[in-house]
């Protein structure tokens, strides 16, 4: 096809080019010459040898239409302050083909420029509006059905499609985790919240497919099918050939996944949906029946730019923004829609306007809803907590026969042991929370036969078998974009990462993914998981950094994020019982630090006390999110803040300051990093003479801020305090390690100081 040449005026550098990719459509059809054929009936071809039929193309065309028209009001609408986003789907349109194709019912997780995707996708039910919920989602309304004012998003509870931010590439894992879960929930005889056959929808850029991200979900997909496990996921790129204004290279995505082993390629014209149609249904199918990753490379463009603000003109010469508005898709369709005879150019005219007035009324009405005006509405959907739920979850105990059957008898119960350390306590709990859970899985690198590297995980793969504890390929992004799927399939997973340096790798899938769902989705969509992490240091200098990460910053400033830190067996039992309530009932996010250097820890003071063994709490006994605990409570002379390796230390250090001092030690185990419970900590401070918080983060960006500040603005700053922390380095090997790492000796110091 070739466009009718633009207007002069295009040329000028002077013309906004939002105006000229808008007089391009009108003049092109004005101006149009050609033959109209016999008009198609319904069922028949648009156009002779098209898979697509005249029906089909009616309604493509208007979801095309409507999405431009979208992007045009946006750009107008920005300036006057009515509209907060302009990142458009202009040249983008061919996408609706893959909605068309696709169920509803298919999980979808979109690339930002899906408008036409949507607008198709909206018509799968009935009395649902893609412009009025579009209009909503730009002027940033509280009655944004996706986000209820917080992001503009493409998502829709009722169409499944999960929103996403302006990602790059990290939702590709949590979309392939989803695609793997749909067989998963089979296997394990879960109830489906989608059809069996389902495949997962997962839209990206083609600059996008290079990020490390996207390349773990390829492999990853690959990997899978390979070992012939169904991963029904249609990656589709959207093939621009640009990223912001960084050119892809000619032919690279083609030459990069036409032959990919286990990851099955199809290429389809975005611009043409004539041409386009019929290869994109064959990757549908494909999927559909195969169950195997499939990688659509839709070609498409982008005309007027990556945003609002991106002025090309600046940095493109006039004559190939010219030829990139000339491939306009929409210019396509328009010839397709004269040429079939299914509308003569007046028809075309005042589809196009009607449209456009259709937008224009919707964001006018938008304008009139109301907007987020307080905190507390903004916040509401992040970290929801429904307390006596919670509570009646995690002391739930009517799940007995399965608990003889994990644990192998009356007698073999562990409130029927003798008191143990944590990583025996924290094996008997997470046998004990997947008899509980029948939809809850657990899995990483190493969990299943050998029982992790500190055997944590021991007899867990006997017990429950392959399909509900199973080893991971070697990448954590693939382990947390997988736990992600399997809980948007409504499973509840356990995902294991073996350090907490580990987890550095892909923190962007619980920050910017898992954690920011319910946030960006008004709480209709939910991915509750319980992340494990070995964590800290104190390994008597062994391992060296990746095996010492004290960096807790890293979690406590996820926003929403739940982070308990155990410090001995019983503790971790209750907590782990809380935790798997709190993502089961609120669908909350929670990372579990699990202290290496305490897992064998048996005695306290003197080898053989046995001091730092506990019984086994019963399955009714669990504890409340930011409950701590308190050795000698009366006592306050002293007042410690601290956790996990920092318990047992501040309580040999007490014994110290107690002897030489003559002072009563009141030691405090935080147990939850975030949120801090900070009425708890001025409770506790109120009584104190003197406090010293014990921090075995490092001294810049740990713990110890968050509980100084809940002190000082609990307006108790004038009691003497002094704070013990690790040093603002990563931690060496063998003996070095503890110059970086507080010790008792350090505390003992600092408490004199204060004496």
């Amino acid at each position: 096809m070739s466009a009718t040449p633009p207007v002069i005026a295009a040329r000028h550098k002077g013309f906004n080019r939002a105006e000229i990719v808008d007089r391009n459509f009108t003049e092109f059809v004005e101006r149009w010459q050609g033959e109209a054929g016999p008009v198609p009936r319904e069922g028949e071809p648009v156009l002779p040898g098209s898979g697509l039929d005249a029906r089909g193309f009616r309604e493509l065309l208007e979801s095309q239409l409507i999405s431009r028209q979208l992007d045009l009001m946006a750009r107008v609408l920005r300036v006057e302050n009515k509209v907060f986003y302009t990142i458009g789907s202009s040249g983008h349109e061919g996408n609706a083909m893959v909605a068309r194709l696709t169920r509803h019912t298919d999980p979808a997780f979109l690339h930002y420029r899906s408008g036409a995707f949507m607008g198709e996708r909206f018509r799968k039910l009935p009395g649902m509006d893609p412009v009025m919920d579009s209009a909503l989602s730009f002027a940033a309304s509280r009655e944004d059905p996706a986000s209820g004012g917080r992001h503009k998003v493409w998502g829709s509870r009722p169409l499944w499609v999960l929103p996403q931010t302006s990602t790059i590439a990290s939702h590709l894992p949590k979309a392939l985790g989803t695609a793997i879960a749909i067989e998963q929930a089979r296997r394990i005889g879960h109830p489906l919240p989608v059809p069996a056959d389902s495949i997962v929808v997962c839209s990206f850029g083609d600059a996008s497919s290079n990020h490390a991200t996207a390349q773990a979900a390829f492999n990853a997909a690959a990997w899978t099918a390979y070992q012939k496990l169904p991963a029904p996921v249609l990656f589709v790129c959207e093939d621009n050939g640009i990223g912001i204004s960084v050119k892809t290279p000619e032919g690279w995505v083609a030459n990069n996944f036409r032959h990919r082993p286990d990851l099955d390629y199809f290429f389809a014209d975005g611009l043409d949906l004539a041409g386009g149609y019929a290869p994109v249904q064959r990757a549908v199918e494909h999927c559909r029946a195969t169950r195997r990753p499939t990688f659509l490379h839709l070609k498409t463009t982008r005309v007027m730019g990556h945003a609002g603000t991106d002025f090309e003109i600046e940095w493109r010469s006039i004559e190939e923004l010219v030829a990139v508005e000339a491939a306009d898709p929409l210019l396509r369709s328009a010839a397709i829609a004269l040429e079939s005879g299914l509308y003569t150019k007046a028809a075309l005219l005042d589809l196009y306007e009607a449209t456009r007035a259709r937008c224009f009324a919707a964001a006018a009405e938008a304008g009139r809803r109301p907007r987020l005006t307080t905190l507390e509405e903004v916040m509401a959907p992040l970290a929801p907590y429904s307390p006596a739920a919670v509570k009646a979850e995690a002391t739930r105990a009517d799940y007995a026969a399965r608990r003889l059957a994990a644990f192998g008898g009356e007698d073999r119960l562990p409130e029927k042991q003798p008191p143990r350390h944590l990583a025996i306590q924290i094996n008997q709990a997470l046998h004990d929370v997947l008899a509980k859970y029948p939809e809850s899985l657990l899995f990483g690198e190493d969990v299943a036969q050998k029982g992790g590297v500190y055997t944590v995980t021991r007899g867990l793969h006997k017990a429950f078998r392959g399909s509900r504890v199973f080893n991971t390929l070697l990448d954590e992004t693939t382990i947390l974009g997988l736990a992600q799927g399997y809980a948007n399939m409504g499973l509840l997973p356990i995902p294991e990462i073996q350090y907490l340096a580990y987890f550095h790798n892909a923190c962007d899938q619980i920050r910017g993914e898992a954690a920011s769902l319910q946030f960006f989705s008004n709480g209709q969509y939910r991915n509750p998981l319980v992340m494990r992490i070995a964590a800290l240091g104190y390994q008597r200098g062994f391992g060296g950094h990746f095996h010492n990460d004290n960096s807790i910053a890293a979690l406590r400033d996820i926003p929403g994020l739940v982070v308990g830190c155990p410090s001995r067996g019983d503790d971790a039992v209750a907590m782990l019982r809380t935790l798997m309530a709190l993502a089961k009932v609120d669908g909350r996010v929670c990372a579990f630090l699990e202290p290496i250097a305490l897992y064998m820890t048996k005695d306290l003071h003197e080898p053989g006390d046995g001091a730092w063994q506990f019984p086994y709490p019963p399955p009714e006994q669990a504890m409340e999110p930011g409950e701590g605990r308190v050795y000698a409570p009366a006592a306050g002379d002293l007042v410690v803040f601290t956790f996990g390796n920092g318990v047992p230390m501040a309580l040999r250090a007490a014994r110290t300051l107690e002897a030489e001092l003559g002072w009563q030690v009141r030691v405090v185990d935080l147990r939850w990093l975030a949120p801090l419970n900070d009425a708890f900590i001025a409770g506790q401070a109120r009584t104190a003479r003197r406090i010293l918080v014990l921090d075995e983060g490092r001294r810049s960006a740990g713990v110890g801020e968050g509980v100084i500040t809940a002190i000082v603005e609990a307006g108790l700053g004038a009691t003497p305090l002094a704070r013990v922390a690790g040093a603002d380095t990563y931690t060496p090997l063998a003996g070095a390690a503890f110059l970086v790492l507080p010790g008792e000796a350090e505390v003992v110091v600092a408490a004199r100081g204060l004496a």
